[in-house]
């Protein structure tokens, strides 16, 4: 009898029969449990080190007066903490985050409103859904310049109402309002594909058969999207508010790329910038960061609690 026949034999033997009279199965290999772990050893491996252990050293540095160029830093406590809440200027900045805030209420009903309409059969609707989602995909900074010379004076902007009879020398960005109000125009130009593909994805997961039956029952459109759409697509509701919360008090590319912060237009996240890199504040910045951390998982925590994400069942 050769090698391989006598493997095979040994193989056929059925292991002691369970209690139950079935041969008793044979107990996996270690291995096979710890594959999952091989798989999430890379993408684990580059979290911890480009994400936790980055936050990790904010907090430690947020605990001291290092200057971010010195190889010397010295621990402070919570000194930077204590400036921090004591100084009304360094918090006064998120009245600009009310702008945006604002304006990502606008964004998510525009952006509701176009997937909805463009969930149905409409003309054209594959045009329009990539014109919507297109300046999401144009970069940030080409964006900033591009919007920098439309409100400029005598710029696009001023040409084209021109053009509509409508005379005006106003400086788009060189007051507080207009500037805030012009800024958070752009921001709501540039995010409004992300809502709106998230939308669109969500209405078109709902079961084509609720639609059916809405419409044999005679329902209109504003029917279907009250009754079947609306409570379809809460979860993802949801999460764009959490988005829109959490973007309001974190802008940062916008406003300083175009106006660097000035007429009022500084966001907490560019006062932290210039905190570290402008004032050498190295230890300052990093608790602001850390009390902005904070900031918006409390935003976060208390939303999820008042508008819990509850299993959605439209059967």
């Amino acid at each position: 009898m050769t090698d391989t026949t006598a493997r095979a034999a040994r193989e056929s033997v059925p292991g002691p029969p369970a209690p139950g009279g079935a041969p008793a199965p044979r107990p996996a290999p270690l291995w096979r449990g710890a594959t999952p772990w091989l798989f999430l050893l890379a993408p684990l491996t580059l979290l911890i080190v480009f994400t936790y252990a980055p936050i990790a050293n904010m907090v430690a540095y947020s605990f001291t007066d290092w200057d971010g160029v010195s190889p010397e830093l010295h621990y402070t406590g919570a000194e930077n903490y204590a400036e921090l809440f004591t100084r009304s200027d360094l918090f006064e900045v998120f009245w600009v985050s009310g702008y945006y805030l604002a304006a990502s209420v606008f964004q998510i009903v525009a952006a509701l409103y176009f997937a909805t309409i463009l969930s149905f059969n409409v003309r054209f609707r594959n045009f329009f859904k990539g014109v919507l989602f297109f300046p999401y995909l144009i970069n940030g900074v080409a964006i900033g310049f591009v919007f920098l010379y439309f409100f400029q004076d005598g710029g696009t902007l001023d040409s084209v109402l021109g053009l509509l009879g409508i005379e005006t020398d106003r400086a788009w960005l060189g007051s507080p309002t207009s500037a805030n109000t012009s800024l958070a125009a752009v921001s709501v130009w540039r995010y409004l594909g992300l809502n709106f593909v998230l939308f669109l994805g969500a209405i078109q997961s709902i079961p084509g058969e609720l639609h059916e039956a809405a419409e044999l029952d005679g329902a209109n459109r504003w029917h279907q999207f009250r009754h079947v759409i609306a409570p379809g697509i809460k979860p993802v509701l949801s999460l764009t508010v959490i988005l829109s919360v959490s973007g309001s008090l974190s802008v940062f590319e916008i406003p300083y790329i175009m106006t660097g912060g000035a007429t009022g237009t500084e966001t907490f996240v560019i006062q932290t910038v210039k905190l570290a890199f402008q004032f050498n504040k190295t230890g300052l910045a990093s608790a602001a960061a850390i009390v902005l951390l904070l900031i918006v998982l409390a935003v976060t925590w208390v939303q999820r609690r008042l508008v819990p994400d509850d299993k959605v069942d439209l059967a």
